[in-house]
């Protein structure tokens, strides 16, 4: 146990003591009061990551409910890509384990590229099922884009093993499926399970989009991901849609039917 004098310890020495978690208060308040800027540093830092732990902690009161129901394996299930011009819509599920803490898990749009691509390397390693679907332009024209999302949960939903008790779904009703399920408004920012299915979603479309950016290089699909960005508009007019632009949005239905 540390004395209550941050003075009689070198920064490393500090440094070991934040990082063990067992930071009383009395020390804590000890080492607001050490001259050093470093064992300042340590103490902001510290004090970040417990608010963290705190905000991160709420969003798993959802899960806690299930839990404490008898679902022992909850499922969240997001997307990411339904606004696009171009793409697939990309969906994803995740069940996480119980105790399992993800520092700065929240709504994917609330997250850097950078910090959304370490989550997600951590989601993939931590998580007790993993499942991602894919819906390609030509279906969500074919079905729409609400159908094509709709289709895109229940397969990847499905796709987990084991199989989920529970489903925790981003605002949208899965009606159909052989397990209670829960459709929550702003889930992505409520639910950790929801939360990181969104990461997973939106880090795999994103992925797949800087990939057809080479392939479609005149189009810029690696800045704007397929959304009508005043530069993709222009592409558009110039070149017209290629085979991943969904011809039943507008502005391209416009331009289709233009052009007829």
């Amino acid at each position: 146990m540390p004395v209550n004098d941050s003075a009689k310890y070198t920064i490393k020495e500090l440094e070991a003591i934040f990082a063990s978690g067992k930071v009383e208060d009395s020390f804590l308040a000890a080492c607001r009061s050490d001259a050093r800027k470093a064992a300042g540093r340590l103490v902001r830092r510290y004090e970040r990551e417990q608010q963290d732990r705190s905000r991160v902690a709420k969003m798993y009161e959802l899960e806690h409910r299930a839990w404490a129901d008898g679902f022992d394996a909850v499922a969240g299930v997001d997307e990411a890509g339904r606004g696009p011009l171009a793409g697939p819509v990309a969906v994803a599920a995740v069940i996480l384990p119980h105790d399992l803490y993800l520092p700065k898990l929240n709504d994917s749009k609330k997250l850097s590229a950078g910090v959304r691509e370490e989550l997600y390397a951590r989601i993939q390693e931590k998580a007790l099922s993993v499942g991602v679907a894919l819906i390609d332009a030509q279906t969500i024209d074919r079905v729409n884009i609400y159908q094509a999302t709709i289709n895109g949960m229940y397969e990847a939903v499905f796709s987990l093993r084991p199989e989920p008790d529970k489903v925790l779904i981003d605002a949208v009703p899965l009606d159909n499926l052989p397990m209670p399920s829960q459709s929550i408004i702003k889930g992505d920012a409520r639910s950790a399970s929801i939360a990181a299915a969104s990461i997973l979603a939106k880090v795999t479309r994103d992925r797949l989009m800087d990939a057809y950016d080479k392939e479609y290089p005149e189009y810029g699909f690696a800045r704007h991901k397929g959304y009508g960005t005043a530069e993709h508009i222009a592409a558009l007019k110039k070149y017209g849609p290629c085979p991943i632009h969904r011809v039943s949005f507008e502005p391209i239905r416009s331009m289709v039917r233009g052009n007829v």
